[in-house]
């Protein structure tokens, strides 16, 4: 039976691209199995405008969509997650909230596409290429069977799709 609805955490620094594009790819993929939301350790206080571009091209909702502080997240009315996911180094690196429950972590680098030079078109072309590789990941996590997986075997699956390249 797969009646769970699993809560999920997406968490970059900045929270203005990558998280937002997962928290976005999780709900749209997930298709109410999946509830994501997303955070940062210092966010950015705006969604980056290619990310919201790119979300709107994709055709997504991009309602509701906003910066926001993982602490949020660790208050006592908070949803209580099943997963985290780290998407950009600097996060993994920081001391995160104490986050009830014992979620399962992984940490799923993706480079910056906000940190990508050129013109225009250049970064949309990372923001692209962050958001394929972010669908790729979660449409593999979401192939699992999670409620047949001890927790050591998932947090291995978790690593290894963190390191699945295009």
């Amino acid at each position: 039976m797969q009646d769970k609805t699993y809560n999920v955490l997406v968490l970059c620094t900045g929270n203005s691209a990558r998280s937002i594009l997962g928290e976005v790819l999780f709900n749209v993929l997930g298709k109410g199995r999946f509830k994501a939301y997303s955070a940062g350790s210092k966010p950015a206080g705006r969604v980056n405008p290619f990310a919201l571009e790119l979300l709107q091209q994709q055709g997504h909702s991009i309602a509701g969509l906003r910066s926001k502080s993982w602490d949020e997240f660790a208050a006592a009315d908070a949803p209580q997650f099943d997963f985290i996911f780290t998407v950009c180094d600097n996060a993994a690196g920081e001391t995160c909230p104490i986050w009830p429950g014992r979620p399962a972590t992984a940490h799923w680098g993706i480079p910056d596409p906000a940190a990508a030079e050129g013109d225009d078109e250049d970064r949309r072309a990372a923001f692209k290429k962050a958001y394929e590789q972010l669908a790729r990941r979660i449409q593999l996590f979401m192939s699992l069977p999670i409620e047949k997986l001890d927790k050591l075997t998932l947090k291995q699956k978790l690593a290894e799709i963190g390191q699945t390249q295009d």
